[in-house]
């Protein structure tokens, strides 16, 4: 018996009610910046106990009933050092683990797969010009939200698309996003992509991702009166069902 439609459904790729947390990660750079995320509030956390222990005890000992005759100490060279130094080791350790994400994150490996992403208002166009053979034969469409009186059980309202993206997993893909008339935002939260899309300009973003799954996002860029009505959704495949997708699509 096949399990891994329970992992598909436990794996949080698309927003919950009432959730805090990150969903999970679908990418290497995604999975690196839920782990910085998490190295920085160990810090905060100590941070916050230690100011909170300060200002308990600062309460305490100077207190007018406690001491009623004010000290006349208003420099202390030790402690001056002290809370110089540590704050720059601290930042020290929080900046070399984020240099190593930024410069991973604009590594640009070679990829298998192009896909150009064209934000429009309000809904997102993409073309697959690695197969594009003619001007007649081409492999381009246009993804519109479902509307909500359209929905089928078991889908998510405003952010359902009647035309996915489909790519396969376990491949380097190469994403150019753009616009046609105003800013928007290709922004995929499990993937850890969020590009703007600039008129007249091509951004890059580059993904791997690690397992099959449906993943979805929105706009991120406020671009007009439907702004929250251009979600995007990216299904990740086998090897396998991708071909057999771009030779269904191409015919």
């Amino acid at each position: 018996m096949n399990y891994g439609w329970f992992f598909l459904i436990a794996l949080c790729d698309a927003p919950e009610p009432w959730q805090i947390g990150f969903q999970d990660a679908a990418t290497p750079m995604m999975q690196g910046m839920i782990d910085l995320h998490h190295d920085i509030l160990f810090f905060l956390v100590i941070i916050l106990i230690f100011v909170l222990w300060m200002l308990v005890r600062t309460l305490w000992h100077f207190d007018s009933k406690r001491n009623p005759i004010p000290e006349r100490v208003v420099h202390g060279t030790t402690i001056e050092i002290l809370w110089t130094i540590f704050p720059s080791i601290i930042l020290m350790f929080i900046a070399i683990p984020s240099f190593a994400l930024l410069y991973s994150m604009d590594e640009v490996v070679d990829p298998a797969i192009t896909i150009k992403a064209i934000g429009h208002q309000w809904y997102w166009s993409y073309e697959y010009s690695d197969y594009n053979s003619s001007d007649e034969q081409s492999l381009a469409f246009d993804s519109y939200m479902i509307p909500e009186d359209e929905l089928e059980l078991g889908q998510l309202r405003l952010l359902e698309v009647d035309n996915r993206v489909v790519v396969p997993a376990q491949t380097h893909l190469r994403f150019l996003i753009t616009s046609a008339d105003v800013l928007h935002s290709w922004a995929v939260p499990s993937l850890g992509v969020k590009c703007d899309a600039v008129p007249g300009r091509l951004n890059q973003a580059s993904i791997f991702i690690k397992r099959e799954g449906v993943y979805y996002g929105q706009c991120s860029e406020l671009c007009g009166t439907n702004h929250g009505f251009m979600p995007i959704v990216l299904e990740a495949v086998a090897l396998d069902d991708y071909v057999s997708w771009v030779s269904n699509k191409l015919e």
